[in-house]
């Protein structure tokens, strides 16, 4: 494979032009489709195979028409103090409101009466109108949500006080300027890594051309594959830091060939074929991470990993092709000024990758305790970890979604803002046994009587916790009734279905887990053609992960520097959390473990010792991979700025288990296991050795193909 990278990078460095051409123009055919593309309708959460999807499957059939998995929006009115809701004038105002909304959209199934649906508070300050769509929340469109939101300020007017929550506003998650300013660290560490603004420039530039194309991708076809609103999200995210990662690698490596006085055209051909090589390996295993996500399940969550992964893949090509083809345009430019000109003084000390190996290598017992020991420790509550799916009780007080949330808390009790919704299979005298049934347990606040269907053959209930959704209590009741009653009556509803949805991401870890790291492990033997190095890679990605959930379990769950991330609200960690960080940090953990290491070997290959190797490994890559690191950490941080709970609590976990990863694990676990293990690092058994393809990534095969170059002497491993 080297050899054919090699001639890939050289041929795209000559052709540069007709290179750059061809990827600015796809840039341009995606930014036309999503711009000509027809906006997203649906974006259809569904989780096959749970008792609350088949519970919303059966609302369909026995309930035609009545919006069962559509949104839902609730207009909560507080009367002034010391006043009443029952009072004529509020009481006209509200009656105003409903009337309103039922003429504001032919999208809407239902508007309650909260005179007559008895959604006025014992007190009387505060009541509640429910309003169902026939659609679920992104199908909603801008003039029914405009008609929402202007009924509520409408009657805001009036001398009362009006919040507005429910699903039904739900939108794009809001951006903040903190992806800019991740950017901008980028460009930042670029720059003082290179010392050339050109050579900085050129993996910021690619990577916001291959983001461009991926998510320009993914808004063209939104519509027609039913992509969710964090899709294109999730791929800017990874795509942006991997995209910059795999450019600075290429640049790096090129750089490092001019260094030794090679032609430009045939540095950019070894740049490409040795660096590129790990490049392929790291976007591999990223890929399968992601494309991975397929095994729980979940179709939204299979979406957005292939989304994710086909943004990856775009990186990986835009690395091989066309920053060889820009370097050609750069020319002498990415080098630094004072080495263009020759006075840039060389020095013989070692640089910092090298005494920090060297250090490693006297004291790896230390160093290997010292990693473990703090990396178990920030580990120790994710013992402690809860999961669910966050709701309005999540997010900002400046939001009108948190005050309707806390309103309805105030005034009927927190389980109203996550009623269960009790799908029964039979007639009206099962129905009602059903409701006894459920009067008899424990931890409800209201049981509403049984509403039939037109045929008489399924009938409706609902169920107010007695405490909020998302908490312990409430995931109790909701198995309390599944299991005093029978097969034909099913639980549902959002509160049910984000507990279902955590159970089956707690189920689908192991699995994921095995798959993904048995393949990892398979594609990272074939590359470092050894047992334990591999063994020891997903060991220590273990150690991260868990202790980058630890972390997440600290700040959102706990509220440890809470304010600092801008977490309001403390409460269960998102249900995909767990598995998701499994994906996406373990292909990008797998990125420094691959260039990292792949130098160490590509030394003790060519001759050097089992602890010399780890010297020179770190001597070309230390720096690079550094850099690399904190331009991933810088990106992913910048996410949490963002108002969404979800998306911050991802770029917060995938920040630190990065910085955990590189750091700690890589910079440091690493070198000290691999000087520990000494030549037995490096072990294959024959019979493996002969099995498995021999995919060159020392660069051997290039002492044949590259001119003026001799066959080094290669070590046996």
């Amino acid at each position: 494979m080297v050899t054919f990278l090699y001639k890939l990078g050289r041929s795209a460095f000559r052709r540069r032009r007709l290179v750059a051409l061809l990827w600015v123009a796809l840039l341009a055919v995606a930014g036309i489709g999503a711009a000509t593309a027809p906006a997203a309708t649906s974006s259809s959460f569904s989780i096959p195979g749970t008792e609350a999807q088949r519970a919303f499957d059966l609302l369909e059939e026995r309930f035609p028409g009545a919006g069962a998995d559509g949104a839902t929006a609730r207009v909560v009115f507080k009367a002034p103090e010391g006043q009443k809701m029952t009072d004529p004038a509020h009481k006209a105002v509200v009656e105003e409101t409903v009337a309103a909304l039922r003429s504001g959209s032919d999208q809407i199934v239902s508007v309650s009466d909260p005179y007559t649906a008895q959604a006025v508070s014992q007190n009387g300050s505060t009541a509640y109108v429910s309003v169902a769509y026939k659609v679920n929340a992104m199908e909603l469109t801008d003039a029914t949500r405009e008609a929402l939101t202007d009924a509520g300020h409408d009657a805001q007017g009036k001398g009362l006080t009006v919040e507005v929550g429910g699903d039904a506003l739900q939108t794009m998650p809001e951006t903040g300027s903190g992806e800019i300013v991740g950017v901008v660290i980028a460009g930042i560490v670029l720059v003082l890594t290179f010392g050339s603004l050109v050579a900085a420039g050129l993996p910021l530039l690619t990577a916001i051309i291959g983001v461009g194309i991926g998510v320009s991708s993914i808004t063209a076809l939104a519509n027609v594959l039913d992509l969710g609103s964090t899709t294109s999200t999730l791929a800017m995210m990874i795509g942006l830091a991997v995209g910059i990662d795999y450019a600075l690698f290429i640049v790096s490596r090129y750089r490092a060939e001019l260094a030794e006085g090679r032609e430009k055209e045939d540095a950019a051909g070894r740049a490409v074929g040795t660096a590129g090589s790990a490049v392929v390996f790291a976007g591999l295993t990223v890929v399968i991470a992601l494309v991975g996500l397929a095994v729980v399940n979940i179709p939204m969550l299979t979406k957005m990993g292939f989304a994710a992964a086909g943004t990856v893949v775009i990186a990986v090509l835009i690395a091989l092709t066309l920053i060889p083809a820009m370097l050609g345009f750069a020319g002498d430019k990415v080098i630094g000024r004072k080495q263009r000109k020759g006075t840039a003084k060389k020095s013989d000390k070692p640089n910092g990758g090298t005494r920090w190996a060297r250090f490693v290598i006297r004291r790896p017992v230390m160093v290997l305790l010292i990693g473990v020991l703090g990396l178990g420790a920030i580990a120790l509550p994710a013992a402690s970890l809860e999961m669910g799916l966050p709701d309005d009780g999540v997010k900002p007080t400046s939001t009108t979604e948190r005050r309707a949330y806390d309103a309805l808390s105030d005034g009927f009790g927190p389980g109203f803002n996550g009623p269960l919704l009790v799908v029964v299979d039979g007639d009206k005298a099962t129905a009602d046994r059903t409701v006894s049934t459920i009067k008899g347990l424990e931890g409800w606040a209201a049981v509403t009587p049984a509403t039939p269907n037109k045929a008489g053959d399924a009938a409706m209930i609902t169920v107010v916790p007695k405490d909020r959704p998302s908490s312990g209590a409430t995931e109790t009741l909701v198995h309390d009734i599944r299991g005093a009653t029978g097969d034909d009556v099913l639980v549902t509803g959002a509160t049910a279905m984000n507990i279902d949805f955590s159970q089956k991401m707690n189920d689908a870890l192991v699995p994921y887990l095995a798959l993904v790291v048995g393949l990892a492990f398979l594609l990272l033997t074939v590359v470092f053609r050894s047992i334990l190095v591999p063994l020891k890679a997903a060991l220590g990605f273990l150690l991260s992960v868990v202790a980058a959930l630890g972390a997440v379990v600290a700040v959102f769950q706990w509220g440890w520097l809470g304010s600092l991330f801008g977490v309001e609200q403390t409460g269960p960690i998102m249900s995909m959390m767990p598995i998701f960080m499994v994906g996406v940090v373990f292909g990008l953990a797998m990125d420094y473990e691959v260039f990292l290491v792949t130098r160490m070997r590509e030394a003790y290959v060519h001759g050097e010792r089992p602890g010399e190797a780890i010297v020179t490994g770190f001597r070309h890559s230390a720096r690079v991979v550094t850099a690399a690191a904190v331009i991933m950490i810088a990106v992913f941080s910048g996410f949490i700025g963002m108002t969404d709970q979800m998306i911050k609590m991802i770029g917060f976990g995938l920040a630190v288990a990065v910085l955990f990863d590189a750091f700690v694990v890589r910079m440091a676990i690493v070198p000290a296991v691999l000087a520990l293990l000494g030549h037995k690092a490096w072990w294959l058994p024959k019979w493996l050795d002969r099995l498995l393809p021999n995919v060159d990534v020392e660069g051997e095969g290039l002492a044949e193909t590259a001119p003026g170059r001799a066959k080094p002497d290669l070590v046996k491993v």
